[in-house]
């Protein structure tokens, strides 16, 4: 009887030790950064079978310090896990620290920190190539031609000689072109009447002097 009773007691105390490794165990519980798209994303999986809930919180961390809590949430793990997610748009290669509490079971961090992937979510889009096109330098002068100076005309070549003779009146050019203001048209008008009257009186004069001599 004494030798079954000490190996009662012994199966009770290897099932309660049993019991407590399997109600909650820091090692059930992992953290990932992950991407959602262009965002990013934490999630902690709790694969305890027993599902005792368990209250996660995220800390950004920086230089072993925390910079900012990210969020807390409570989960109940399962034997095929649980997940959480935290929306958080994280940085490459940034730290966080992830606590987990379980009351009477867990009380810690999950070992170690959780560092970020080194490429970003959301893909840097390289620049559009521009439509403008790029002026190319002007081409150098040649030696010869940027020290040859110009030259410089002369004051014959650049001033036109000046005339002697004086320029005419305005009036006087305007008489010239239209004959306006001139006596030359009547006094022709007058020279031709008389010549033509002379050579009249001429001509009957010598048939009045031939009719004289006939008589």
């Amino acid at each position: 009887m004494r030798a079954l009773g000490v190996a009662s007691a012994s199966a009770a105390l290897a099932l309660s030790a049993a019991g407590t490794a399997l109600a909650c165990n820091i090692s059930e519980f992992s953290a990932e950064a992950k991407c959602d798209g262009d965002k990013g994303v934490i999630t902690v999986t709790d694969v305890d079978p027993s599902g005792v809930p368990a209250t996660i919180t995220v800390f950004l961390q920086n230089n072993g310090a925390d910079l900012k809590k990210v969020g807390e949430q409570v989960v109940k793990g399962s034997r095929e896990g649980v997940t959480i997610t935290f929306a958080e748009d994280w940085k490459p290669d940034a730290e966080y620290r992830v606590h987990v509490k379980a009351a009477g079971y867990v009380d810690e961090d999950i070992k170690p920190n959780l560092t970020t992937p080194s490429t970003a979510c959301k893909k840097e889009e390289p620049p559009a190539p521009s439509d403008t096109p790029t002026q190319s330098a002007p081409a150098s002068t040649p030696a010869e031609e940027t020290d040859s100076p110009t030259p410089t005309p002369s004051e014959s070549d650049s001033t036109p000689p000046a005339s002697s003779a004086p320029s005419p009146a305005a009036g006087d050019s305007n008489l010239a072109e239209t004959g306006a203001n001139s006596n030359t048209g009547m006094i022709a008008g007058i020279a031709v009447g008389l010549v033509a009257l002379g050579g009249g009186a001429v001509f009957f004069g010598l048939r009045r002097r031939g009719a004289s001599n006939d008589r």
